[in-house]
């Protein structure tokens, strides 16, 4: 497709833009009187303006009904949390039944690897990335750990090739063949939250599986952004946060998949909680454990629901929307915005490499040669919200929902502004 680089362009591709109408669905900071430019739905989505109604609607039922709203309330406290399990199940490509919210990201891998970690003599090995995001490197070494076993000889990371900033899949398959029948478990970031790049989630499952090992997904930086197919892929488990492209609110609730095919194992290895028994026997206090058929039997203590009710707010956009015309939109304004970087940089003069391989989400990391932290200030204080991470990479995350095309020509106009002003 060809771009231009004009004001009057970018407002003809948002009059086209069948999701215009949803970026008057949320709440933007403003920066001297204007709304920002926010490129950092990949740490924290904005704010669902339909969300304070859901929680006002739980506040209420607590202040009217107090602890009859476990039934009495129109959304019902005690089984609030199943009603994300449909409404998730299109986005992450899931059947209803594998999917549960509960607890937070790293608490659920924690509580996933009890169930699919469970290494032997024979087979013990975690294969996963290079610096991966530090909570799944604590979290895994910790589990290695637990279990009295060295995390140096039990951890085979997949590196980048040198000079390279990507990872090659053919370089995680070899890894997987290579550690063969001591690989335990995969355990990979979907998404790699630096460099933006999308994994080839279907073949490393599928060779994973092939090793014998159990394959699960840290999808953070993947659910409601890229397309998944978790039941279709065979993955294992699966686990992700629902305040970044999800905008659910900071540190909200997380989401988990667990495969059918474990729901009917009655004695798989499991942390198990009052939540997960049977529902229909729940309240007969009875002594021995009956786990719900489905990913629930994961649930442990009963749902946080003030939590949960803007992540249920945020899924009511989704539903309507939809993940593919989602995708369609994330496809042509993170493309629009590689233009308008290049057309700065050739403009200016800079040095910007995209290292966002075009296996790609939202997100594109751009180095900045030549540049320091002193472009990311600038961009901050002109009302440009993005993200630094060292030694000297912006990540910019345009997210369908909220950002326009005239907000990336905008950017460039911005980004134009600090360099004809250091000069």
């Amino acid at each position: 497709m060809t771009f231009e680089n004009t004001l009057q362009y970018a407002q003809q591709l948002d009059q086209q833009d069948p999701l215009k109408n949803f970026r008057n669905k949320f709440h933007f900071p403003k920066v001297n009187g204007k709304k920002v430019i926010y490129f950092t739905g990949n740490s924290l989505g904005l704010q669902p303006k339909n969300a304070k109604k859901y929680v006002d609607e739980v506040m209420t039922d607590w202040a009217e009904l107090a602890v009859e709203g476990h039934f009495q309330a129109e959304k019902a406290w005690w089984d609030y949390h199943e009603r994300f399990s449909e409404k998730l199940a299109p986005i992450v490509g899931a059947m209803p039944s594998e999917i549960t919210v509960m607890n937070t990201l790293t608490v659920n891998l924690h509580l996933l690897m009890v169930s699919f970690y469970r290494p032997t003599k024979e087979c013990y090995k975690i294969i996963m990335e290079e610096k991966a995001f530090p909570s799944d490197q604590y979290m895994i070494a910790s589990q290695v750990r637990f279990h009295g076993l060295d995390p140096k000889e039990v951890i085979v990371e997949v590196k980048k090739r040198e000079g390279e900033h990507h990872f090659r899949t053919e370089d995680i398959l070899a890894k997987i063949r290579e550690v063969g029948e001591e690989c335990a478990l995969v355990l990979m970031g979907g998404v790699n939250y630096y460099n933006g790049q999308v994994l080839d989630m279907q073949t490393i499952t599928k060779i994973g599986k092939e090793a014998g090992a159990y394959v699960g997904w840290d999808l953070a930086h993947a659910a409601g952004n890229v397309e998944l197919k978790l039941h279709e892929w065979d993955v294992d488990f699966a686990a992700w946060c629902s305040y970044k492209y999800m905008n659910s609110g900071p540190g909200n609730a997380s989401g988990c998949f667990v495969h059918e095919q474990y729901h009917d194992q009655k004695d798989i290895p499991r942390f198990e909680g009052w939540w997960g028994h049977n529902k229909e026997r729940r309240f007969l206090m009875e002594p021995e454990f009956q786990p719900e058929p489905s990913a629930n039997a994961w649930q442990i203590s009963n749902a946080p629901i003030l939590a949960l009710a803007p992540y249920l707010a945020s899924l009511e956009y989704f539903e309507e929307v939809g993940m593919p015309a989602l995708i369609e939109k994330r496809n042509k304004i993170v493309a629009y915005l590689e233009y308008i970087l290049q057309e700065v940089e050739e403009e200016v003069g800079g040095n910007f490499e995209v290292i966002t391989p075009q296996e790609r989400g939202t997100q594109l990391s751009v180095f900045l040669h030549g540049q320091g932290k002193e472009l990311f200030h600038y961009l901050m204080k002109n009302g440009v919200i993005t993200d630094w991470r060292e030694p000297n990479v912006i990540r910019l995350a345009p997210a369908p929902f909220y950002c326009s095309f005239e907000n990336m020509y905008e950017f460039g106009q911005v980004l134009k502004g600090y360099f004809s002003e250091s000069q």
